[in-house]
């Protein structure tokens, strides 16, 4: 509920008027009516005094309370402020994260489609050069493979973490050495089973 300032400073400013236009009345010439004025307006004037006294503590009590009341404001905004940023910087974490978890599972995807696609010329390979540079290509896609999954596995791993903690500024998403190690696994790879097709012509 507002506070009424206005109608609180006019009714203070009314009792200022007041308290004046006794003082005023007391200091005119009057003989013996301005004594009685003035006994009766000490009565008056520390009632007025006392009531002036109140209406300051009554302003002062509502400044403090409305003061309290746009600090506590203020605190709930920064922390809804600082959770909305906590927020984004998780949900950017997690797009990141879905992207590199995403490219790990399409060099997989290669690495198993090179590997399938080689056991058909696999067959007609004679020379024993050419089936052991083959065999080497295999390894490497298997081993990018195995890359690969194990950089999804960290990408998650980053994700859980910076979910836990607390910070504004959580590490970056990365696949680790895995991750870079699956693409020039898959690369090596397939020149491997290309050589060997070609070799054993």
């Amino acid at each position: 509920m507002p506070v009424p300032w206005l109608r609180l400073l006019d009714a203070f400013i009314g009792v200022t008027d007041l308290a004046r236009s006794r003082r005023i009345r007391q200091l005119a010439p009057g003989g013996e009516e301005s004594q009685q004025l003035d006994v009766s307006g000490r009565a008056l004037g520390g009632l007025e005094t006392r009531l002036a006294g109140v209406v300051v503590a009554a302003l002062k009590e509502a400044f403090d309370r409305d003061t309290r009341r746009l600090e506590l404001e203020r605190e709930e905004l920064e922390v809804e402020r600082r959770r909305a940023e906590r927020a984004l910087q998780l949900e950017l974490l997690r797009q990141a994260g879905d992207r590199e978890i995403g490219r790990l599972r399409l060099i997989a995807g290669l690495a198993v489609a090179g590997w399938i696609a080689s056991f058909f010329p696999a067959v007609r390979l004679v020379p024993f050069a050419a089936r052991a540079t083959l065999g080497a290509g295999w390894l490497l896609l298997l081993a990018s493979v195995a890359a690969s999954f194990a950089g999804q596995s960290a990408v998650g791993r980053a994700l859980q973490r910076s979910a836990r903690e607390a910070t504004l500024a959580p590490e970056p998403v990365s696949a680790g050495a895995a991750g870079a190690a699956a693409l020039w696994l898959v690369i090596a790879g397939l020149a491997l089973v290309a050589a060997a097709v070609l070799g054993g012509r």
